[in-house]
């Protein structure tokens, strides 16, 4: 019998340094908020590793505790290496990033005729991601996935607009499959992972894995080991990693220098994409780029069966956080907030000031929309794309945080534009014990056809 949330706080009080420190303190309290079992840091500050630490568990069951060798899924942070590999090949002169995705796939849709691997790396190819359609019990070969993939609609023409995709960085490690002559995985192993001493490589749940952590999921109020997966769906270049927090501090500081990436591939991937209008995006070759409160940031976050992951690089501060989580609800961003901040003040997050809501109907939209997610219910008049994404799983997942955190206080608008027909809006819902950024889009049809939402 697995144990419940009740014996949570026990099992990792239990696990922590016996004279906690102001950042342990810290950890533990949103460890024990997002009921995360174990956690995993790295800190990084002037080209030195300064700090590994773990917290809590890394198997309930067999109560074993996270060290800094326990082995973490790095979800989409992998894609800050399937991006450097293809900027390997393009090197070698077997990619060229203005190349059609049609030059290294067959069978490709006369849709993807104007997707380019620049568009895939930048997200700007106008896919959406197939997880409507993708059954993830069945191992799918990688002609079936591209098959599958094509019948997705595109979103919009490629370089119009930005859109994280998922299929993107699948249909890039496909295409690294060609171009290299082998498994994109072992083409990282040999380029990267080798070179650097890191431990990382492809997810292979049969394998035996020395320190591997186990992955959790809350359903119904209860922590339960994660969901299968298909092994094949395990492989792809969208993040299907194993790794430790010391392998991530390992390849943040190769990234200062030329050991892997020359100076010229690493500043073009730290430089942000540009649509077809000549728009800036936030996001370069695999990474995601920002300022936090004027400090240049790099960064990219990752989910996926039972984990979570977070890579802060503050670069001009010398400073970097690693945080790995074995829970899907856990906010890792959160913990390299905290982390962050503890080393350099001056990084911690700055709320959004409220500002006056002159359209009170729309905050009674968004208050009735999140009364009815956190009773279990798909909210209405959302477009039948975003009604797709959110999966009743993905409901089941958002009610259980939204019921733990109590009462709906107050609905604060934070921004709201206006883009041709489009009416886009920003709100923050303040919980008893937690609080909801929501961003959302209102089109012609006035149905909510953008939603995004994450915890602050």
């Amino acid at each position: 019998m697995r144990p419940t949330l009740l014996l949570l706080p026990l099992a990792l009080s239990l696990s922590l340094p016996a004279h906690a420190d102001p950042l342990d303190d810290a950890i533990l309290a949103e460890m024990s908020r997002s009921h995360i079992p174990g956690v995993s840091i790295a800190v990084v500050k002037d080209g030195k590793i300064i700090r590994e630490q773990g917290y809590g568990l890394a198997d309930i069951e067999n109560n074993v505790k996270v060290t800094p060798d326990t082995v973490f899924q790095s979800g989409s942070v992998g894609k800050t290496f399937t991006a450097a590999l293809v900027m390997l090949l393009v090197q070698d002169g077997k990619l060229a990033l203005a190349d059609p995705v049609s030059k290294y796939l067959a069978n490709t849709p006369k849709a993807w005729e104007g997707i380019t691997i620049r568009h895939l790396l930048t997200h700007t190819s106008g896919l959406g991601d197939p997880y409507a359609k993708l059954d993830l019990t069945k191992d799918y070969t990688e002609e079936e996935l591209i098959a599958l993939e094509a019948q997705i609609p595109m979103l919009f023409a490629p370089g119009e607009k930005w859109s994280y995709s998922n299929m993107g960085y699948h249909l890039l490690g496909f295409i690294c499959n060609k171009a290299g002559g082998k498994f994109y995985g072992d083409q990282l192993r040999e380029r990267i992972f080798a070179p650097l001493d890191m431990g990382t490589r492809i997810i292979s749940e049969a394998d035996i894995v020395p320190h591997r952590a186990h992955g959790y999921e809350r359903k119904g109020g209860k922590l339960v080991n994660q969901s299968w997966v298909a092994p094949r769906l395990n492989t792809t270049a969208d993040g299907s990693l194993y790794l430790t927090a010391r392998d991530l501090a390992k390849w943040d500081l190769a990234l200062y220098g030329d050991q892997v990436l020359p100076a010229s591939v690493r500043q073009a991937s730290w430089t942000p994409a540009r649509l077809n209008d000549g728009k800036a995006t936030e996001y370069g070759y695999g990474w995601q780029l920002f300022e936090r409160n004027g400090h240049k940031t790099i960064a990219h976050g990752g989910a996926w069966q039972g984990f979570r992951a977070q890579l802060y690089r503050f670069v001009d501060d010398k400073l970097s956080v690693v945080v790995l989580a074995n829970s899907a609800s856990a906010r890792p961003a959160k913990l390299g907030d905290i982390v962050a901040a503890h080393y350099l003040p001056a990084l911690a997050p700055k709320p959004a000031p409220a500002i006056a809501d002159t359209e009170p109907a729309v905050a009674e939209r968004v208050r009735a929309m999140f009364a009815r997610i956190a009773d279990g219910k798909p909210p209405e008049g959302v477009s039948d794309k975003v009604a797709a994404a959110l999966s009743p799983e993905f409901i089941a997942m958002v009610a259980d945080d939204l019921r733990d955190w109590g009462a709906l206080n107050r609905v604060e608008a934070l921004s709201r534009s206006v883009d041709g027909e489009v009416r886009k809006y920003s709100y923050r819902l303040n919980y008893a014990s937690g609080t909801l950024l929501v961003e959302f889009a209102l089109g012609k049809s006035d149905k909510i056809d953008q939603l995004r939402m994450r915890p602050e």
